[in-house]
């Protein structure tokens, strides 16, 4: 996606469930980039033995200085659950026309991923609610936590 007229890259780790792991905006798609993202993403519980990618030259050295035993999936359609996750954050900014700071990609993505956590009932958050009233029952009670 381009932020003020330039290209930034969006990394983004989901589980096998659809749950949103981990979201990291860069201004970089290079070795750097992808070694702190995986390791941000893997610091946040459970080491998976199996990871799919796109297929960036810079994954396969990365995956193997941090998850030398796991398999590596690279094929053409395996990372379609990533892709279509980012057609729905593209869809969120279609109507905003882009965003203009870097940061606003890093905090609207973070967002974007909180609420379809929400929505797919991966927390403790509004689950007694129907879904379509999941996301407003789980607001509620976080104004009633804070």
């Amino acid at each position: 996606m381009k932020v003020a007229g330039r290209w930034t890259y969006l990394y983004r780790a989901i589980d096998q469930f659809g749950q949103v792991i981990d979201v990291l905006a860069s201004e970089h798609r290079d070795l750097a980039a992808a070694r702190y993202f995986f390791t941000q993403a893997l610091s946040h519980g459970r080491r998976p033995c199996e990871v799919t990618t796109d297929r960036a030259a810079a994954y396969p050295r990365v995956l193997d200085e941090q998850l030398p035993a796991a398999q590596h999936i690279d094929d053409r359609y395996a990372n379609n659950p990533i892709e279509t996750d980012h057609g729905r954050f593209k869809a969120r900014l279609r109507p905003m026309r882009g965003l203009k700071r870097f940061r606003s990609v890093q905090v609207i993505g973070a967002g974007q991923a909180f609420v379809q956590n929400i929505r797919r009932g991966h927390y403790e958050l509004g689950t007694d609610a129907e879904p379509r009233q999941r996301l407003t029952a789980a607001f509620t009670e976080l104004a009633l936590a804070v």
